[in-house]
């Protein structure tokens, strides 16, 4: 299984941080420190993200990665984040990942990131997801040991990262890319025709933020961005990183000498719209590596100040759990999904466990001198980066899918509504049913609270 993966390591790049514009408490001393790998499966594997699939993979449009940025100041506090194309991780492998990164590296948990670029063309990763599948015995063990392994990669590579800190100038700023369209509230099928009569509805978040990585001689040598939008513009059953991913590989052939990281933003309700085709997800990718260029050419604001970090995991409440009676009934269903679920909550029944009232929902937040940066688990609908970003202002990045994607995170709006992104989706991520309805605010309050815990710092 270990020739799965391709090692391409030992980005490094050099360069100064101090402006020569700055004040002399201004200045900084930034590194940074750059690492991939590939992580494309070689044997047949179910894929993540369509409860649709009857088969596992089928071949490979282009290679799935693991990326990793080290940063440390100039007080030598340190910070990994790495990016995943992936559909998603569940809570027991974040843990155990960001725990051995942070003993052997010596970098707190509230500095560390696993983000998931959310591409439904990539493989199974643990249980995340788990109920929509119907794995057979070989899948279930190709699952386990895939997981095993990308758990044992993550931490190499972020070793790798952090051997190749070195000083180097950040910076920042705000790109558009306007292709995500919000789904529950437009005819997917029609989006075209209402994007030509300028009929499209609903909320969007169309920013592309970035964070550029550059040498003394201002040289690109990383760029991590983000878009809201789901990657599903695929449906094949051959891996990619979807949009997401040929957005990457245009930006590393523009910066040769870069790794382009992608983070997911708060897009659970937007899709790439019209889909279903790889000329879709090529096109898609290219306007989206053409914000970022766009953004990058400047200006950008420099990252002058220390990193501040915070991060705590929330009690989230789940409405009142329904009784036995209705388990046994959606045990017999036709719907595989719905008795999967039934039939795994009546086993926890039978041994005497209860069912869970809450879960445990991941909330950080880093600060890189004036730029605030959040990093939200589930898939967050856009409700929630509008209103951060209202608040706080155009200094703040807020991304979702991050460290543990547990289920759909609706505000407060989408909850009410109901829906897929409601309730719905509760059933294929295993869920006992929807989120109660102070799930926004209990979020909300918990993002005022890492703010303020950074500001103290």
């Amino acid at each position: 299984m270990a020739r799965v993966f391709r090692w391409l390591l030992g980005v490094a790049f050099i360069g100064s941080a101090l402006l020569s514009t700055a004040t002399a408490s201004e200045k900084n001393a930034w590194k940074a420190g750059l690492a991939k790998v590939a992580i494309t499966p070689e044997q047949p594997m179910w894929m993540a993200g369509y409860g649709s699939r009857s088969s596992p993979s089928e071949g490979v449009l282009h290679d799935i990665w693991a990326k990793a940025m080290a940063l440390e100041d100039s007080d030598g506090t340190r910070a990994l984040m790495v990016t995943l194309d992936l559909c998603g991780i569940d809570r027991e492998f974040s843990l155990g990942v960001r725990q051995t990164i942070a003993d052997r590296y010596a970098i707190p948990i509230d500095r560390i990131v696993l983000a998931c670029s959310h591409t439904h063309t990539g493989p199974v990763v643990g249980t995340n997801l788990i109920t929509m599948y119907p794995l057979d015995e070989e899948q279930k063990h190709r699952v386990d040991s895939y997981t095993e392994l990308l758990g044992k990669m993550i931490v190499e590579l972020c070793g790798e990262a952090i051997k190749n800190l070195t000083e180097t100038r950040l910076s920042w700023g705000q790109g558009e890319a306007g292709f995500a369209v919000n789904r529950r509230e437009n005819d997917q099928s029609k989006a075209g025709e209402l994007r030509a009569e300028m009929a499209l509805k609903g909320p969007v978040d169309h920013d592309v933020p970035v964070l550029c990585i550059k040498d003394a001689d201002g040289t690109v040598k990383g760029v991590v961005f983000s878009y809201a939008c789901h990657c599903t513009t695929l449906s094949e059953n051959y891996y990619s990183g979807d949009y997401a991913g040929y957005a990457m590989i245009e930006l590393e052939r523009s910066y040769p000498d870069a790794v382009a990281l992608f983070v997911a933003g708060c897009g659970a309700d937007q899709n790439p719209l019209p889909r279903r085709t790889v000329e879709l997800a090529e096109n898609y990718g290219k306007q989206l590596a053409e914000a970022v260029r766009r953004t990058v050419k400047g200006p950008l604001r420099p990252v002058l100040g220390s990193l501040r970090s915070a991060y705590e995991e929330i009690d989230l409440q789940f409405a009142p759990i329904p009784k036995r009676s209705q388990w046994e009934a959606e045990a017999n269903a036709d719907q595989f999904a719905l008795a999967n679920r039934a039939r795994m909550f009546l086993e926890r029944l039978d041994r005497g466990e209860s069912l869970p009232e809450t879960y445990p929902y991941p909330v950080q937040v880093w600060k890189l001198g004036d730029l605030t940066w959040f990093f939200l688990g589930g898939e967050v609908v856009v409700d929630y980066a509008l209103r951060i970003k209202r608040n706080l202002g155009p200094d703040t990045f807020v991304s979702a899918y991050c460290n543990d994607v547990m289920a759909y995170i609706p505000s407060l709006r989408v909850l009410q509504e109901g829906g897929y992104e409601g309730a719905g989706a509760m059933i294929y991520y295993g869920q006992p049913g929807p989120w109660a309805e102070d799930v926004e605010e209990r979020i909300i309050h918990s993002v005022n609270e890492l703010l303020h815990a950074t500001d103290g710092q």
